[in-house]
C-alpha cells in the first residue's frame, strides 16, 4: 500500500551540501523545486539505482544552524566496497563515529546530519 519516496534534510548552504553529497556519496540532483518568490529551494538527490531520494531544503531567510537534538536519527546508505568508502570518507575528514565490531561507521554532513554507511547485503 505504501512505498518509500524521499527523506528530508534542511540545509544552510545548499551549494556546500550539494558538493558534499556528490563527493561523499555520489548523490546527484534528480529534480528541483523553487519558490517563485525565492524564499526556498528543494533539491532531490538520487543514487541512480533506486527511486528513493534525499530532499535538501534550503530556506532563504534561515541563518542559524538547525537544532538536531541528540542526532538519534540517521539516514543509512550501503557501500559495495566498504574499504574504498571508508578511505574516501577518511580523506574527506567526515567520519564521526565508527563501530568496527558491527562493520559500520557514520559520516557527518556540513549541517551535522549523520549518515550511516553499511556493507551491501550479499
Amino acid at each position: 500500500m505504501f512505498t518509500y519516496d524521499h527523506f528530508n534534510f534542511n540545509v544552510l548552504d545548499l551549494e556546500r551540501s550539494l558538493k558534499f553529497y556528490k563527493d561523499a556519496l555520489d548523490l546527484v540532483p534528480v529534480r528541483e523545486k523553487a519558490a517563485k518568490d525565492g524564499s526556498f529551494k528543494l533539491v532531490y538527490l538520487g543514487d541512480g539505482k533506486t527511486g528513493f531520494t534525499l530532499e535538501l531544503t534550503w530556506l532563504k531567510d534561515r541563518t542559524e544552524p538547525y537544532d538536531l537534538g541528540e542526532c538519534e536519527f540517521h539516514l543509512a546508505l550501503t557501500a559495495e566496497d566498504m574499504g574504498a568508502a571508508h578511505a574516501r570518507h577518511q580523506a574527506m575528514g567526515c567520519i564521526c563515529f565508527e563501530n568496527p565490531a558491527m562493520g559500520i561507521y557514520f559520516i557527518e554532513d556540513p549541517d551535522g546530519y549523520w549518515i550511516e554507511i553499511v556493507p551491501a547485503r550479499k
